[in-house]
């Protein structure tokens, strides 16, 4: 295989080509894909227009349409792929299983959940992020004591996940029906997953949190890369599994609730990213900066296709998130089966 050596300063590490340029190549496409957002749609614009928003100068319908509508959404469906490629790379990671992701595994069913008590308690959103972090914690906690076998095996952390997503489904369609019907009709809506309706003050949240909980994941990365070994060389390298395993189910939590308390619970996100950037740079190891810029693709991708829509045609985001991540479920499973054969 093919390395890069990078060296800055006294510290120096050795990079695979191929996820190098596989990088690379998605933090292109990425850049692209958000001046498309941001440029096309149902009222294309020129870059000068952008520019003259952002200056506060021109037309003032251009400006609300860039300043209160595109720029919100596109960097609303950014951090919220973001968070969620790096939280279904810690848990696949951790527990050696492309299925056993947030969404599978019922921690964004849990941040969901929370986030919509929170609504129902106080009648406003106020305090959406606060339960969403506590509702995703809370399932994770359950997830694990139900699994919970002289440590965490993988299948049983699946098993157990999908039972605590079916309950918490359940209810929340029992919490959706103490709410009036207006409130109803927008909480529905926010659980299938969407980016739009955000301000910049959601967006500033949104951002502060996923910037300061990036460094945490990406410096745990390292232990999660041995962690991931078996379990008998794991702790012969001195890693001390539960611990590692621990850190890692509160750090994916922390992210999905970020992503769930901006958008809703978006489906197959933190599911497909981590399968498909494996695939495409061909490393067993973790990967989260690939995962990341993947599900920040997928989410940026969902939210352009609802743009080009007719107007009488709109959908939320996660329609087709989950229209995207279907085919890959389809296409795990099959490797899963192969691998057994």
């Amino acid at each position: 295989m093919t390395t890069l050596s990078l060296r800055i300063g006294a510290l120096s590490t050795r990079l695979p080509a191929r996820l190098l340029l596989v990088n690379i190549v998605l933090a292109a496409s990425l850049l692209t894909l958000l001046s498309v957002a941001l440029l096309r749609g149902a009222y294309p614009l020129g870059l000068g227009d952008i520019l003259g928003a952002f200056a506060r100068q021109g037309d003032p319908v251009i400006q609300m349409i860039v300043l209160e509508n595109r720029v919100p959404r596109v960097l609303t469906a950014l951090a919220v792929g973001l968070a969620l490629g790096m939280a279904g790379e810690l848990i696949q990671t951790m527990l050696r299983n492309p299925l056993a992701s947030p969404d599978i595994i019922g921690f964004s069913s849990g941040a969901g959940v929370g986030a919509i008590l929170s609504v129902v308690l106080t009648g406003g959103v106020g305090s959406v992020m606060l339960g969403a972090i506590t509702g995703g914690a809370l399932a994770a906690m359950l997830v694990v004591i139900l699994s919970w076998q002289r440590g965490l095996s993988s299948g049983q952390v699946v098993v157990t996940g999908i039972g605590v997503m079916l309950t918490l489904t359940v209810i929340s369609d029992l919490l959706l029906m103490q709410v009036n019907e207006n409130t109803a009709a927008v909480l529905v809506k926010w659980l299938v997953g969407s980016f739009g309706n955000r301000s910049f003050h959601d967006v500033q949240l949104l951002w502060l949190g996923l910037v300061v909980l990036t460094p945490f994941i990406f410096w745990h990365q390292f232990t999660l890369s041995r962690a991931s070994l078996d379990d008998t060389l794991a702790t012969a390298l001195g890693i001390r599994l539960n611990r590692a395993h621990l850190i890692t189910l509160g750090l994916a939590v922390c992210a999905v609730a970020l992503a769930v308390a901006a958008a809703g619970p978006l489906p197959f996100v933190a599911f497909v990213a981590g399968p498909i950037a494996h695939g495409l740079n061909g490393q067993s190891r973790p990967t989260i900066l690939s995962a990341a810029l993947v599900g920040a693709l997928i989410a940026l991708l969902a939210d352009a296709i609802t743009q080009f829509l007719p107007a009488g045609f709109a959908l939320p985001a996660g329609v087709f998130t989950a229209l995207i991540g279907a085919p890959v479920l389809i296409w795990v499973l099959m490797m899963q089966n192969r691998k057994r054969l």
